[in-house]
Order: C-alpha cells, then structure tokens, then sequence
C-alpha cells in the first residue's frame, strides 16, 4: 500500500506530461504541426519533414493551399474556400492538386470567359444569386464531373475546358449528409479536396484501410479509419486506434488493488476530470458575476446615451414587459426575425403593444437598438411604426412598438392571413409605403436609408394603412457624400446589386428593394422560392425580363381578377412598369422615392373609391366595413352620386348611401374584446 502511494504523484506527473505533448509520441521532430494558434492533425504539417504540407500564414493563423484559404481539416477532406472572383486566372485551381491531394468530383466549379458551350453540371446554379453570376460582365459556366478519374476531377480537362476564370466553387460535403439527411450537403463559394498518404496501408489492426490511386502521380496511395467502438486517427504511426473503455471499478475495489493497472489510472483521470470541472465551476461563477457586472455597465450606458440623444422615449421595468408578455409565452408569439422575436402584449393601461426582443445580448445588440430608438424617435410620419418604449434590464434588450392588429404585408400576400388583398387596398398600402420612404430621403436632414425595406417589414393597422417598420440596419446619410461606404446588409431578393457588388448604400438601394415589393404586390410571389423552376427563383429578375418582354400579364396575380375593368388592368401595368424602372441595375437609371411616391399617389387618384367587392374584403378580414351595405346599401332610397377618374375622363357614376367607415376601437370609440383580437392575431 506504501508503495502504491508513494507512486501515484509519479503516475500523476507522467499523464500530466502526456496531456501536455499528446503529439510528441507520433509527430517527427522535423515536421512543425502548428500555425499560430491552430493546431493540425497527423500527417499535415507546415514544414519540409512533414508528409502532407500546407501552408501557414502565422499573422492571422490562416491555413492555405495555394491562394486558398483551408476552412477545415477533416479525416476525409480538406473544406477549401473559393470566393468569388472575376480576375482570378483558371490555372489557379492546379494548386487544389498536389500528390497527396486532389478536387473530387463532388464540386461544381464556376468557368467564366468561356469560348466552348456548357456541359451541364450536377450542381444547380440556382444556389448562386444572379447578381453574383452576372457582377463580371458575363455569366458562369459551371464544369463538374467531367472527366473524373477514381471519383476526382480532372486537372488537365478543367484547365482547357475553353475557360479563362475561375470565378467560385460549390462543393457536396458529405459529412453533413451522414450527420443529417435531412440537411442539403452542398457548401457555396468552397471546394472538397480528399486527401490521402501515399505507399500501402499501415493502418492500426482495429482500422479500416481504404486504398487510392493519385491521380496526379499514378502512385498507390491509403488512409485509414478506427472501426466502431475505437477511436484515434486510425495510423499505425500516427495515433493508432484506442478502444472505448468504461470502468466500472467501484472505490472499495480501487483502494483494496483488485482494480488492476488500469482501471487505477482510470480512477486518477476520473479524479483529475473531477477537479477539472471543480475549477470550471468556479471560472463559471467569475464570469457569471463579470456579465452582470457588464449587463449594469450596459445598462447605465445605454441611459447616458439616451439622455445625450435628447431622446424621449420612456423606460419599462422589465417586470412590467414579463407581466404584458406572460413570460414571453409562445402563445403570444407573432413572429421571429433575424434580429428578435415579437410578442404581443398588454401593458398595464390595458392597451396593447408588440414587444420585440432582441437575440444578440451583445454589444451589436446595443447598437442596433440604439440606432433604431435614436432614429424612430427623431422622425414622426403617419406611415412610420411609432416606438412607444425600450427596457434595458437583466442583460436583455426589448424595444416596445405600437400594436398592427393586421400583421404584415407579406402574411397578406402569402395568404397566411384571410382572403387576398383586393388591388385598390394594395394599391393604397404601396402608395403609403413610398410616402414614408420619400419622407426619410428628403424630408428630413440629414436624410435616413432603410437599408431593408421587404413585404414583412411593412406592418398593416386596423384599417389596412401602411406603416414601415425595422429599423435596425437603416444609417443616417452623411451629408458631404451622396452614398455611404458599408458592409452590404438586408435580405437576400430584395438587396440592392450595386450596393452588393461596391458597398456604396444610396438612397437608391432602398428604391431597388422597394421595387420588389411592387412585383410582390402585382404578383402575391416570394422575392426567393426554390420551389420555382431554376430561372425564376428570384422574383426582380422574373419581373424585369416578363416586364421588359411586355409579358406582365402572364404573372398578375389571378386574385386581382385584372380584367373587371379597364382602370385595374391599366393601373396594374403602369405599377409594373414602375417597378421595373425601381429594379434597374445601375442606380442612375432609378427613379427618387419621391418620384416614386408621386406617381403611385397619381396612380390611386385616377381611379374611383373602394367598390363593394373591396368592402366585403375589409368586413371579412378587419371588421373596418361592417358589412358590404356600408359601400352600397340597397335598401335606402337615397340615391347619392360619386365621381370617378378613368384614364383622363371624368365619369358619373351614381351609388345608394355614402361611404359610412366605423372608427377603429384603439381611436376613443366602443372596443372589442380585446383579448379576442389578441387571441386572432397570434393565431
């Protein structure tokens, strides 16, 4: 028993040691396995000794292979990445070749400035935006799985494919497929390269040997894969193979020696493990205290910053939007966003509320919210959500609006939300939207950029009026400069390809993304659905060639029923072609939001009120017409006469009782239940 004590700070000592140079047993002392901070596995290195090598660029810890950066190392592949490039010559992909190395014929390479015709290619090009395929002049070829050899590219056949640029690449993973088959394997904008060691197997005994042929070299070549039940790099030089062991020495047997060796060192690792997580623990309870302590630093500045912006917006006791929220209980759930998710609530006025919480708890988050409190609070527009408050307690982030008992636009058009939207009411929200946008580019100095103006940002009150919403990413213009120099941001349908091609942000990127809302509104279609065929995912370039061809009849919205009479279908195509001047590549060749709004309002002007069709519309869907006899009542014998616009002609048309619109409950006047409107919006 003395013995054994004695020997247990020895034993200690010695795995320690282990754990300190778990490489030192299997890497050659010739072979540097480390690039700044990155560590890489047997047989990769970055010197002359090692039997695989790649480069290290020790400043920024970036592994590479070639001017490819090298994303990750896998017992299988190495996960390249391939950035989009115009300039970048097709024999760059040579260095994705070498005798240990070589593009499988998982990857669809994308050709450009090519003299020969496309073969085809496994992989679909609907992955890659038409804004990218197009930013270098000409479109992209994509070559794949021509020529392979044992399952690899050939380097020779791409190189005189008749292309001159290689622009990007997207690789088939299949790792992610293994892992999830539900998931699509595909990696945009990289490249699979599978690796191998040369000579004939020398696997460990407990691994799988699979045998290669370079096909650079022509050299036999292997690598090697721990059976089920095992673990290590599988090499019989490398980590070799280590069985997966549970003790199940209990502490009476350990201290009695009828353990064994083993199972003794077992318990010291279970023992070290223990204190391991002891010291976890206690890190844990440190960095804990240091976030509050942080959350109370945010807080504190996020008031001084509020007080310097002369901001009025008032201040919620978190406990007060727990209480409006019931806990944040998904039943009160509206949606969620990229940046937050929404709840509707009632605050203790009894009045309701939509409560957005914001995901990042980080300093971004501090900034957007800010950006967002400083900007809603220092324009006031009828069309423009109104922010009524913000907490900024227990480390979260909320920003309190006023409620849109309609949802958004986008919930409309998809038909997620009643009936479909009769054109004059969709007409009436378009020409709104662009009021609200004019006025943050003109109206107010310096002027505001939306930076992501979409169908679902564009909320919709109890009588259907437009109010824009998401502030979040929008920047104050700088006023010495006609653009701002920016990271592009938004959504993918909807972004600005100018601004994504040069980061210069205008205040015509938001009359781009505005004009796919036009073609949303023409055509109750999503600005990006893969399950539309290849050349019609994104809804701008569907739009801009049916519209350019002067086909826009062939993607009106059937529900518009734009036949009924000669306004709509007129009115339809001059918003059409609206939009397509919105949706023109080069920003000079856009028209201003205010033009915009001009001419939608002149638009809407030249056509007659709300028929009774509409009116049935907005008693089934908002209860803002009580009942079609609010447009047309048939049983009054009063007969009053209405004018109406068409085209340039002024028509007479006669109608039974006026117009009677009942006020909405939040204005002063009788209410519903509340709790029922509350019930009907989350559902």
């Amino acid at each position: 028993m003395f013995g054994f004590r004695g020997g247990l700070p020895l034993l200690f000592l010695l795995l320690v040691a282990l754990a300190s140079f778990p490489c030192s047993l299997f890497s050659s002392p010739d072979c540097s396995r480390t690039c700044g901070s990155i560590t890489v596995p047997f047989p990769f290195g970055f010197s002359e000794g090692c039997e695989i090598t790649l480069n290290c660029t020790r400043a920024r810890s970036e592994i590479r292979v070639g001017e490819f950066q090298v994303r990750n190392i896998t017992p299988d592949i190495l996960l390249v990445d391939v950035p989009p490039r115009c300039d970048r010559p097709v024999h760059a992909v040579a260095s994705l070749f070498g005798k240990n190395y070589a593009l499988t014929s998982r990857n669809g390479l994308f050709l450009r400035h090519c003299t020969t015709s496309s073969s085809g290619c496994l992989i679909p090009t609907s992955l890659l935006s038409r804004e990218d395929l197009n930013s270098c002049g000409d479109s992209a070829r994509c070559f794949s799985d021509v020529g392979s050899t044992g399952g690899f590219l050939a380097a020779k056949n791409i190189t005189t494919a008749g292309c001159s640029s290689l622009f990007t690449s997207i690789g088939f993973e299949p790792e992610l497929e293994s892992q999830d088959p539900h998931m699509l394997p595909l990696v945009l904008q990289s490249a699979v390269v599978e690796w191998w060691r040369e000579g004939g197997c020398r696997c460990s005994p407990h691994a799988k040997c699979t045998n290669f042929t370079s096909p650079s070299t022509g050299k036999p070549g292997f690598r090697c894969k721990c059976l089920g039940g095992f673990q290590g790099d599988g090499f019989a030089d490398g980590a070799r193979c280590k069985k997966v062991t549970d003790s199940k020495c209990n502490p009476s047997k350990y201290i009695s020696g009828s353990c064994g060796g083993t199972a003794r060192v077992a318990v010291l690792i279970g023992g070290i493990v223990a204190g391991a997580f002891i010291m976890a623990g206690v890190v844990l309870v440190c960095y804990l205290i240091r976030r509050r302590s942080s959350f109370s630093r945010i807080r504190k500045s996020t008031k001084r910053l509020l007080s310097e912006a002369s901001c009025t917006v008032p201040l919620y006791p978190y406990k007060d939007i727990e209480k409006a929220t019931d806990a944040f209980s998904e039943s009160q759930r509206l949606g969620t966003g990229a940046y937050g998710t929404v709840y509707a609530g009632k605050l203790g006025n009894d009045k309701l509320v939509a409560i957005k919480k914001i995901k990042h708890r980080d300093a971004d988050g501090i900034v957007q919210v800010m950006n967002e409190i400083k900007l809603l609070s220092s324009v006031s527009h009828p069309n423009l959500v109104r922010l009524l408050g913000c907490c900024i307690e227990r480390g979260e982030q909320i920003l309190v609006y006023e409620f849109m008992p309609n949802g958004t636009l986008a919930q409309h058009l998809q038909r997620e939300r009643g009936p479909a939207l009769p054109w004059t009411v969709r007409l009436g929200i378009a020409a709104e939207t662009a009021q609200a946008i004019a006025y943050l580019h003109s109206a107010i100095h310096p002027p505001i950029y939306h930076r992501d103006i979409k169908s679902s940002n564009i909320l919709l009150d109890f009588n259907y009026k437009s109010k824009v919403a998401d502030f979040g990413l929008s920047r104050i213009a700088m006023t010495e400069s006609s653009h701002i120099s920016t990271a592009p941001q938004g959504t993918p349908g909807y972004l600005d390809p100018q601004y994504h091609q040069n980061f210069h942000l205008s205040d015509k990127s938001d009359v781009y993304s505005f004009g796919v809302v036009l073609v949303e509104i023409i055509t109750a279609l999503k600005a990006v659905d893969f399950n539309r065929v290849q050349s019609e995912v994104n809804l701008a370039a569907l739009a801009i060639d049916k519209i350019g061809r002067g086909s826009v009849d062939e993607i009106i919205d059937p529900c518009l029923d734009p036949n009924r009479d000669a306004w709509t279908l007129s009115s339809i195509h001059k918003v059409a072609e609206l939009a397509f001047r919105c949706l023109a590549f080069h920003r000079d060749m856009r028209p201003s939001m205010t033009e915009v709004a001009d001419e939608l309002e002149q638009i809407r002007l030249s056509g007659w009120a709300p028929s009774a069709d509409d009116c049935v519309f907005m008693s089934t869907a908002s209860s803002l017409c009580s009942s079609p006899s609010n447009c047309t009542d048939k049983s009054s014998g009063v007969s009053k006469s209405r004018r109406l616009a068409l085209s340039d002609t002024m028509v007479e048309v006669k109608v039974d009782s006026p117009v009677s619109v009942q006020e909405p409950w939040f204005s002063g006047q009788s209410s519903p239940s509340e709790n029922s409107l509350l019930g009907n919006v989350v559902r």
